[in-house]
This record gives structure tokens, sequence and C-alpha cells, in this order.
């Protein structure tokens, strides 16, 4: 996190005022941008043998080795690397963005700077947003009491603080609560209200310690973003996808043999009634296709086409993807590659663990490394909270390379994100590039994908345990790959082996089934049974595939770290999608 010492409230001293406790009672928004600063134009410009780099009226000189071109901003305000292409005529490349403010992680976007003139290229930085939006809703309990709870459509952070109820003294409020997995109550945020002579314009300001900042809330209009489509919805009417120039034909429901009634309950569940509790599911995306068009595309609570969402865990079977997309294009790799000799090459560390020496690409890929590293368990060393909270090792592939063993490598998947992740020192290691080019290459290019995030380890590498943030529809594609035996719109990712290994059932873990980095379950469909694959991440991210029904569907969600997450695949795509489907077309 980083400090925002300017935005620290004074001391607060309660003063006298005729506005009663219930005043509180509603609901309250606030939204905060951190920046990025940097963003727009990115011009290059090569001249007398030195490169200079402008954007947004900052100025740097560049460095080039080669065909590669890379420049680092003053006071760590963003970095460029690139690589010269297609005959000079362009510089393809990632905007390595500042650490978040909100989340304290950096992010690597694609940018595309094309020749414009003479020894200059010039394209877009469009870094991911530094937002954070709260909701905060307060009724009227007994005895005069103001019940709250706190909605986080970003991180879940009102999922974390447990917020319980508002106390005003004077015009001084405070955020009453406990935190999560802390019985002792406490104040979660205080800060100043804002009294106004017309009750519907008062305002409040709390200052919360993570991240570090005060949000002045207002009270939410009918059209506010806490509702999934506005306090007063009109009736749903189904509209098929349009068209885009992101690859994905589309279709209608019709067309695809899907019924509309059942899709329209599902979205009623969505919209009404708006959330009375923390705990109340948050959809922000629901998309179908069939058949390999898309047929259906809702968003809700302020999210679309055009919004990167955050994926979590589902973003581990993009490295099964890529693994497998490298394979297919001749890298010297397979699941059998030796992950410690890979990595060591002929200079293996004295005291290996022999056990460690046995470990291999598959078993990464299918979660049985054999390491301490049970996400589940926070004793584990090998934990992806504990790993990514330490500081003693900021490398996150020699971490994992020295966290004990506890089985041997084969014999019991435990899910553990760290093994995904040494993935990617596998694949640097064979191919002698970075993960960002793999991913452009292998992946971003051939999936027509238009925008992305890669969030980033400590020494600057993709993370591949989860957490790139995708366009919706760009992410529905590696489900579509897998459904489609390998290929996007004609051109080849993977083998038609691979996609079928990936998405079998390889083994079982947390009662269900996992393929390469892919789960799988069994549903019940007009007196029969289908097998669904999905890629699965917290909050309610999934994208999934049914190949008996050519079937694809995805859903996003803001239900970070919260059971009802589940939801989703345990309850809407049962009761509400499979129904609406006609086997027979």
């Amino acid at each position: 996190m980083l400090s925002l010492p300017l935005l620290l409230l004074p001391t607060l001293i309660a003063a006298e005022s005729t506005v009663p406790a219930n005043n509180l009672v509603g609901v309250w928004e606030a939204t905060r941008h951190f920046g990025p600063a940097l963003r727009g134009p990115l011009t290059l410009t090569r001249k007398d043998g030195r490169w200079i780099a402008e954007v947004a009226g900052q100025r740097a000189d560049a460095n080039s080795q080669g065909d590669s071109v890379s420049v680092r901003f003053p006071s760590d305000q963003g970095d460029f690397r690139g690589t010269l292409a297609a005959g000079g005529k362009e510089i393809r490349g990632h905007w390595i963005q500042p650490p978040t403010v909100t989340g304290g992680q950096r992010y690597a976007s694609p940018v595309i700077l094309k020749a414009h003139g003479e020894n200059v290229w010039r394209g877009e930085v469009v870094p991911r947003e530094d937002e954070f939006t709260l909701y905060l809703v307060a009724s009227a309990g007994e005895n005069g009491v103001v019940k709250a709870f706190l909605e986080n459509p970003d991180r879940n952070l009102g999922f974390f603080l447990n917020a319980d109820r508002l106390e005003r003294e004077g015009d001084a409020i405070k955020l009453i609560g406990h935190r999560r997995n802390n019985n002792t109550e406490q104040a979660l945020a205080q800060g100043v209200y804002h009294p106004d002579d017309d009750p519907r314009q008062d305002q409040f300001s709390l200052y919360f310690s993570s991240p570090r900042a005060t949000f002045d809330f207002s009270r939410a209009g009918d059209a506010s973003f806490f509702y999934a489509r506005g306090k007063n919805p009109a009736p749903y009417r189904y509209e098929p996808p349009p068209a885009e120039d992101d690859g994905w034909p589309t279709g209608s429901l019709s067309e695809a043999g899907i019924s509309e009634a059942p899709l329209a309950s599902l979205i009623a569940t969505v919209i009404d009634p708006p959330a009375a509790s923390v705990h109340d599911p948050s959809i922000h995306a629901i998309l179908i296709a069939r058949h390999g068009k898309l047929v259906f595309e809702e968003y809700f609570h302020g999210f679309h086409r055009e919004k990167p969402h955050d994926t979590r865990s589902a973003s581990k079977s993009l490295t099964a993807t890529l693994v497998g997309s490298l394979i297919e294009h001749g890298a010297p790799l397979s699941t059998s590659t030796p992950v410690y000799r890979t990595i060591y090459g002929n200079q293996l560390p004295a005291d290996l663990d022999p056990r460690k020496n046995r470990m291999t690409v598959e078993h990464l890929l299918t979660m049985t490394s054999g390491y301490f590293c049970d996400d589940r368990n926070p004793a584990a060393p090998g934990n992806e909270d504990v790993m990514q909270d330490q500081t003693s090792d900021p490398d996150w592939y020699h971490y994992t390379l020295n966290v004990p063993m506890i089985a041997d490598p084969g014999s019991q998947p435990v899910y553990c994100s760290a093994n995904p992740n040494l993935i990617g020192d596998v694949l640097t290691h064979i191919t002698g590039k970075s993960l960002m080019d793999l991913f452009q290459e292998r992946i971003a290019g051939p999936l027509q994908l238009r925008r992305y995030y890669l969030n980033l380890s400590p020494t600057g590498d993709p993370y591949m345990g989860g957490g790139i943030n995708w366009l919706p529809r760009d992410f529905m594609k590696l489900g579509q790959v897998m459904l489609n035996g390998g290929t996007w719109n004609g051109r080849r990712i993977v083998s038609p082996e691979w996609a079928r290994r990936s998405t079998s059932a390889l083994e079982n873990l947390r009662q269900l089934q996992y393929g390469y980095l892919w789960w799988s379950i069994n549903y019940p469909y007009k007196g029969k049974t289908v097998r669904a694959f999905f890629a699965g991440g917290n909050g309610g991210q999934v994208v999934m595939g049914i190949p008996d029904l050519d079937l694809l569907i995805a859903f996003y969600a803001g239900n970070y770290s919260d059971p009802v997450a589940y939801k989703i695949q345990e309850d809407l795509v049962p009761q509400y999608i499979l129904p609406a489907v006609d086997r027979n077309h």
C-alpha cells in the first residue's frame, strides 16, 4: 500500500448538532480515483542516435539494445518495454504502471506504437484504473441504532471489515464492526458528518486505513451503480450482443436453441431486489455462447464490455493454455519437462530434496507438486498469502523452489497457486523470452485480445497464479478454445489432445475434478447428466464449457472471499441456464 498522508483526517472534536442519527439511514456512495497520472499518447523519437520518450507532458531518455527499446519515467511513474517489429513500422511492447494504491500491484498492459513520420512512433497508453468504490447501506435498528453494511465491488472490502453500525456524536461519525476473524469490536473508519439544510444533500467523510484514504460519501441516486440497473429498473428485454472487432461471431438466443424465459428469470434475480446484506450475490456480468457464437451478454452495477474485470484464480487456466500453445508451436517443452533441472541446469543445489528432482511440469499443472503449499492452510510456507506477504525474498520463483516438500510429486493434489506461477520460470528458461512476450505471441495475438492487464510479482514477472484483468468477452475465449478442440476462429492454439486432457478429470480436488488447471463437474440435465469444465476464480469468476451442449457460459462477480460466490455454479447454472438449452438444436 502507498501512504497518503495528505488524506489523513485531523483530530475530530465532537460538536453539537441538531441532525438526528436517523438522518444517516439510506444508501451512501463514494468513489476515489487514484490515477495513475501517466496515460494517453506515448511518443518515441529516434534522433542522432538518441531515443526520447514522451507521455502526458513527461519526457525521458530511452535505452535501446538491438531491436529492443525501454524507458523508465522518473519518480516511478511508469515504464515502457518494446521491440521494433514489422520492418520498423511498429514497436510492440507493454506499459508497466506504478503500484496501485488500492492493492499495491503493478500491471503490464499492451501498447503498439506505429510509425508516425520518420523515426517517430506513437501509440496509446491505457493503464488500469486505480479506483475504489464504497457503498454504505444504513438502516434503522432498535433503540435508535443505525445498522450498516459496506459494499465494495473492487475488492469486497465490506466482507473483510464486517461492519455492524454507524455511530454519531455531534458531527463526529464512526463505522463500527468486527474485522473478519477478529472478535473485538472496533472503529473500522471514522470521520465527520456534513449536514445540509436539504437532508438529500448531506455528506460525510470517513477515513479507512486500508486503503489509506478518506472517502466522501453522498446519498446514492436512483441511477447509482449500487443497484444492478437502477433503483427502479425497467422490465428486462433481451437484445442479441452486437458484433465488435474482437473476433466473436454473434447471434440470437433463438438461433442457438436457447429459450429466453429462464434467462429473463435469471436476470430478475440479479436486478431485483437490491442487496440487503454484504453477503448477497453481486453479479457483474453474464455471457453465453453456443455453437461458437456469442448470443447473450448482460452487465450490471456499472460494468460493461469495455471495462476489464479481475479474474483471480480463473486466470490459472490461461497458464495451462500458454504451456499447451508453446508445445504445439515447437518449444522444447513437454509435460515431463523436469522443473528443477530446467531452472538450475547442471547447478542443482547440493542439499536438494531428491523428491524435487522428480518434479515435472505436469505435477505443477495438476497441483500435485508435493510442496507444503496448501492455499487453505496459513501454516503452509508455500501458501499464496504467506508467499506474497513475506518480504525476505521478493523473488517468488526462488521462494517457491525453496518451499519444503510434504509428499512425493504426483501422489496427492493440493490447491496451491505457487504451482502454476512457478511454471512461468520454467517457460522463460525453456524459451529465453519474457512471459509478457510469450503471452502476446501465443495468446493475445492469436486470440485477438484488445486489452488486458497482467499483474506482476515484485520482480516484474507476470504472476501466473491468477489475477489478470481481462475484458469479459476476451477471457471467454479461453473456454471457447477448449470447446473447439484447441482453435480460435480456425487458428490452432493448442492441440486437440491438449484441450481434451486439460479439461479432463485427472485428479480429485476439493470435491471436484481437476485437469490441467481446469476444474470439471457433472450436472443433471433433463433426465441425463452433462459434464462441464470451468475456470474458476475467487469472487465468482467463471468461464464454463459444456461439450455435450456445445455451450459456453461466463460469469463475473464481486463476492471475493465470500462463499456466496459458489451460488453461480451450484445454483444459477443448473437452475436457470441449463433448462433454457435445447439439446437437439
